[in-house]
């Protein structure tokens, strides 16, 4: 669909065309912009997609900064769109305020649990699908060091990276996880040369695979991966198109069917939490024609076993947002 262009001016202001249809959905992207080839463009293939299969049409919104998601946010509800999607936890603070002064509006929040009657909150098992590309990375590697680029330090990226390291060591007990993140803020998902240049860091200190979970900064992660000879993992969408060859996998969140659900069910969407995990498909790690000359039918078996035993219960994938701490480092 089409950006509304005229939503977002210079001086932040936003606007919107008069008499919007009733109960068109809605979508407000995070920074980084709808085609950041990850998190947010997951979410508009999502978007897409609901419009595609329904002929239906919504409107979307990408912001340039903080300050414009409350803005956004009501500018959406005044205008009768129902239900408000957002795509990032950022928003949580916005919409505890906002959800409340429009209680007839069906607000969708990813990544993120606010508690309010007409509120969904999606959240992804993360360390679940990056325990599982953690036991990639341990096959795909010769050695015994790997590492792992996260974008904004918060306990949600480090969930990720805590995944990894437990899923690599369940294989090498021994082995090093490196990680570093890019930022304090959220410049740090937009940063691809910061991301490079931890990449050639790490691999000076022996790392041979590296994951990336930095929104648009691990586009900078997987082309210094391939330049170095390293093997690197993407995020969120799946990004082995992008260098193929050299992407062993994507730890796959799919971001894209909770905006299509959300999107189906309108102003019926259902409210409170809604956990998307490995028993649902919500989390996974890509397999298809881009890696599959680097998946060997010994790294397939131990996917599996590991997908299994997750979903069993039998192994247990720590949740750094549990207690922020990491007992695979």
């Amino acid at each position: 669909m089409t950006l509304m262009k005229s939503f977002l001016g210079a001086a932040a202001t936003l606007a919107l065309t008069a008499g919007a249809v009733t109960a068109d959905p809605a979508i407000i992207f995070d920074l980084g912009g709808k085609f950041d080839k990850s998190f947010n463009e997951s979410a508009y293939e999502g978007a897409e997609r609901w419009a595609k299969e329904t002929g239906g049409s919504y409107r979307d919104v990408e912001l340039t900064s903080d300050a414009q998601r409350e803005q956004a946010l009501r500018r959406f509800a005044e205008s009768g769109y129902n239900p408000v999607v957002m795509a990032g936890f950022s928003f949580a603070t916005a919409l505890e305020t906002v959800a409340a002064d429009y209680p007839d509006t069906k607000f969708a929040i990813i990544d993120m649990v606010v508690d309010a009657p007409n509120v969904r909150s999606v959240v992804f098992s993360e360390h679940e699908g990056s325990y599982l590309v953690g036991v990639a990375a341990a096959y795909a590697a010769k050695g015994d060091t790997v590492s792992f680029v996260g974008g904004m330090d918060i306990p949600l990226i480090s969930k990720f990276a805590c995944g990894y390291a437990q899923g690599f060591k369940s294989v090498k007990p021994e082995g090093k996880v490196i990680v570093n993140m890019t930022g304090t803020t959220p410049a740090a998902w937009n940063d691809p040369v910061k991301g490079g240049e931890l990449t050639r860091a790490q691999k000076s200190a022996g790392s041979e695979v590296v994951f990336a979970a930095a929104g648009g900064t691990g586009l900078g992660v997987l082309q210094t991966a391939k330049d170095e000879g390293m093997l690197a993992i993407g995020v969120d969408s799946n990004q082995n198109y992008l260098q193929p060859g050299t992407v062993l996998t994507s730890m796959v969140k799919r971001v894209d069917n909770a905006v299509f659900d959300a999107f189906t069910q309108g102003t019926e969407l259902e409210s409170g939490i809604n956990v998307m995990d490995l028993s649902n498909a919500g989390v996974s790690a890509a397999m298809d024609e881009n890696n599959a000359s680097l998946i060997t039918e010994e790294m397939k078996a131990a996917l599996a076993d590991a997908e299994a035993k997750i979903i069993s219960g039998e192994v247990v994938v720590h949740d750094y947002m549990s207690d922020e701490s990491c007992p695979a480092y």
